[in-house]
């Protein structure tokens, strides 16, 4: 059983999304409004977030850039908005999925079922350190599974990233995506194979959410996102770790 924040505002939405997460075995808590959710973020454990994007108080954006790196469990968001812009906005500020207002609570329960399973293989690959040596081309790895790439340091078993001596958070994902490019430098994967790679095909959004971690990612190791040099993409064909 997850526990699991539904932030929305309108009542009846609330009740049916409890109302079939409950069937499902989930214990939920309510939050109609940003800071209502804003606190029990920072006063309870939850294992995902299903955030409504407009919210009152503090809406859906909002609130999501200040908890991703913050609280790192799944983000669902819901959204009336339909048009590409909004949703990819979402996605860059670091929800892992989305979900267009009316829905069938059918799917939202299927959607949120996947994102538990799959941050706890992520978790569970995080506790236990299991590194793959059949993935890793040795000659990039040290002893404490340190790969690095100029002012940058990527620790494989403790997953944690350096950047001149400083650490920086990732997300499970961010970091799992970050990994396989690491540890197969000089490569390029398509969207396609690294969207199977590191999210599954169980999972139930497309390979444009890439691009979104990549840009995020780019973000956190590049001296200029915009140029950057790291991770490079190779138009036409996918994304490559220079190293």
């Amino acid at each position: 059983m997850a526990c699991i924040l539904i932030a929305e505002d309108d009542p009846e939405i609330a009740g049916l999304e409890r109302d079939y997460l409950e069937m499902a075995d989930h214990e939920i808590i309510i939050a109609s409004d940003g800071l209502q959710a804003e606190e029990l973020l920072k006063n309870q454990t939850f294992d995902l977030l299903i955030l409504d994007i407009m919210l009152p108080e503090k809406n859906g954006y909002d609130l999501c850039r200040q908890i991703r790196d913050v609280i790192d469990i799944p983000i669902l968001m819901v959204t009336a908005k339909t048009e590409s812009i909004d949703i990819i906005r979402g996605l860059g500020l670091g929800a892992d999925d989305y979900i267009i207002k009316p829905f069938d609570p059918a799917e939202l329960v299927a959607r949120v079922n996947v994102h538990l399973k799959r941050y706890q293989r992520l978790m569970n690959c995080h506790k236990e350190a299991i590194f793959d040596q059949e993935d890793v081309q040795p000659e990039y790895v040290a002893e404490d599974y340190g790969i690095e790439i100029g002012n940058l340091r990527i620790m494989l078993k403790s997953w944690k990233v350096f950047k001149n001596n400083q650490e920086v958070h990732f997300p499970n994902r961010e970091f799992e995506l970050l990994k396989f490019l690491a540890i197969n430098p000089n490569i390029v994967f398509s969207k396609e194979y690294l969207f199977e790679r590191i999210w599954g095909f169980d999972y139930v959004e497309d390979s444009a959410t890439v691009t979104v971690h990549i840009n995020r990612i780019r973000e956190k190791i590049e001296e200029d996102p915009k140029n950057p040099k790291i991770i490079e993409t190779v138009w036409g064909a996918g994304y490559r770790l220079n190293m």
